[in-house]
């Protein structure tokens, strides 16, 4: 059903996590959410051009509209990937600009490239000029000791000059010597302001921010923003999608019973665990380790974890009967 409401925000999507959102993630938060915009993990040029690309290209079409995290520096090698991203059928094409990890560093992409805003530019005029869909960024508001307010400007103006359109903005510094992954996503302050600033100062820029974002009454303040992109709170609370769909979004597709619908999504699963072991071999425990916070913060959600934790990873184990099993212990659909 849906409603006539005005949507508080234009776009929502779930930030690229890596080792999280992976394709059985993506189609799991799509059943949750089918008006959120998702994103791959980044997925760096030499694993495309290197490995095995159809597998990491590989999508279910429910996923869609869906957009693919690049990680590179290599104009070349960037052009050469997003050409592929397109004709496996992607909607958009994102340059990583903004993680922080040694292991990205030590490949010379990531937040470093943001020292660079020129190269940056190359990279992303590349990509552009080798696909139809849209190239967006997304950064940090600054790196290191730098003074954040001129450090953006000067990257995204260069960018802007250079075509591109639309930026996410992940609302900290990146510290890349003295603080991990994880503290680089706590520590540096959120600076929503910045962000804020660059759509003011750009109108024409699509600006969607992203950092810290865990609430729908949080979400309806960004309103000056033309996104909000939600980060680990999408992972570990998937029904906060569900939450943002209705009251963000104002699109409602479930009905009744809370605690019935999440049974639905979690039942919507069997078909799809059943055909990715089918078809790819896909392990019971690589798409139900997504599916463990669905019952967050819920009466009997504990059965359900320990369930998929500990009965998943068994040989042959059954996908119907482990949902079923792992539902028992939840309050019953009215």
């Amino acid at each position: 059903m849906e409603n006539n409401k005005k949507s508080a925000i234009p776009q929502i999507s779930v930030a690229p996590m890596l080792d999280w959102t992976d394709r059985h993630c993506r189609y799991f938060h799509r059943l949750i959410a089918p008006h959120v915009r998702l994103y791959t993990e980044m997925i760096t040029t030499g694993a495309l051009l290197h490995g095995d690309a159809e597998r990491h290209l590989r999508f279910h079409k429910a996923e869609r509209p869906l957009a693919l995290q690049l990680g590179g520096s290599d104009p070349a090698a960037l052009a050469a990937c997003a050409t592929m991203g397109a004709e496996h059928g992607y909607d958009e094409i994102n340059l990583n600009c903004g993680c922080p990890s040694d292991r990205v560093q030590n490949g010379a992409f990531g937040a470093c490239l943001m020292k660079e805003p020129a190269h940056v530019a190359d990279c992303f005029t590349a990509m552009n000029r080798a696909v139809d869909i849209p190239v967006t960024i997304k950064c940090r508001i600054g790196i290191d000791d730098c003074d954040e307010r001129p450090f953006l400007e000067r990257f995204v103006s260069t960018l802007a000059d250079s075509g591109c359109r639309t930026f996410i903005i992940h609302a900290r510094k990146a510290w890349l010597q003295g603080l991990s992954p994880k503290e680089n996503r706590e520590i540096p302050p959120l600076r929503y302001d910045l962000a804020a600033e660059i759509k003011e100062r750009y109108p024409h820029l699509t600006v969607v921010v992203n950092g810290g974002i865990r609430t729908t009454e949080q979400i309806k303040t960004l309103s000056a923003f033309d996104g909000v992109m939600i980060g680990r709170e999408a992972y570990q609370n998937p029904w906060f999608l569900r939450e943002i769909e209705e009251n963000v979004l104002c699109h409602t597709h479930f009905h009744g019973d809370d605690i019935a619908a999440r049974k639905a999504v979690a039942r919507a699963m069997v078909p799809y665990i059943v055909e990715q072991g089918r078809t790819y071999g896909t392990p019971v425990k690589s798409i139900t380790r997504h599916m463990i916070g669905l019952f967050h913060g819920i009466s009997g959600g504990k059965h359900w974890r320990r369930t998929l934790s500990t009965e998943a990873h068994k040989e042959d184990v059954d996908a119907r009967g482990l949902i079923e099993e792992a539902l028992k212990n939840l309050r019953a659909e009215r």
